[in-house]
C-alpha cells in the first residue's frame, strides 16, 4: 500500500465523521437554545432527532454507496449529484422566500423577515460569484 493510499483511507474515515458530528453539534445547539429559552421539550426533541440522524447516517453508510459517498466525499459522481441537489434546494428555498415576501406584503405586513432572508441569499450568491470568478 502506497503512502497516498493510506492518506486517502485515513482522510476518508476521518471525513466520515464530519457530517454526523455536525448533526450532533446542531442537536446540542438546539438543546442549549431550548434550555435557555425555557422550552426543554424542544431542546430534548431537537437533540434526540439530530442524534438519531447522526446514528442513521453512520448505519446507512455501511449499506448505501450513496450515503458513504456523501460522507466521505471521494466519489466525483456522488459529489456532482450532491451539488445538483444543493442547487435545486437553493433555488427552491429562494422561490419560497420570494413567495413568502409577496404574500406578507399582500396581507399588509412588512415582509422584513423574508426580505432579510432574500438579501442574505442574494449577497451570498454575489459573493460566491466573485470568489469563484477570482479563483478560476
Amino acid at each position: 500500500m502506497s503512502s497516498s493510499d493510506r492518506t486517502i483511507r485515513k482522510t476518508g474515515s476521518w471525513s466520515r465523521w464530519g457530517i454526523p458530528g455536525f448533526a450532533v453539534l446542531c442537536g446540542l445547539t438546539y438543546f442549549v437554545a431550548g434550555w435557555i429559552g425555557g422550552d426543554r421539550r424542544f431542546g430534548l426533541q431537537g437533540f434526540g432527532i439530530m442524534l438519531a440522524l447522526a446514528v442513521a447516517l453512520l448505519v446507512l453508510s455501511r449499506k448505501s454507496e450513496t450515503v458513504t459517498g456523501l460522507l466521505e466525499r471521494r466519489d466525483e459522481r456522488i459529489n456532482q449529484i450532491d451539488k445538483d441537489a444543493t442547487v435545486f434546494s437553493g433555488v427552491t428555498l429562494t422561490c419560497a422566500v420570494l413567495i413568502g415576501f409577496v404574500v406578507e406584503i399582500a396581507r399588509g405586513q412588512d415582509g422584513m423577515p423574508y426580505a432579510a432572508l432574500g438579501a442574505i441569499a442574494g449577497l451570498a450568491y454575489v459573493l460566491a460569484l466573485v470568489v469563484q470568478r477570482i479563483r478560476r
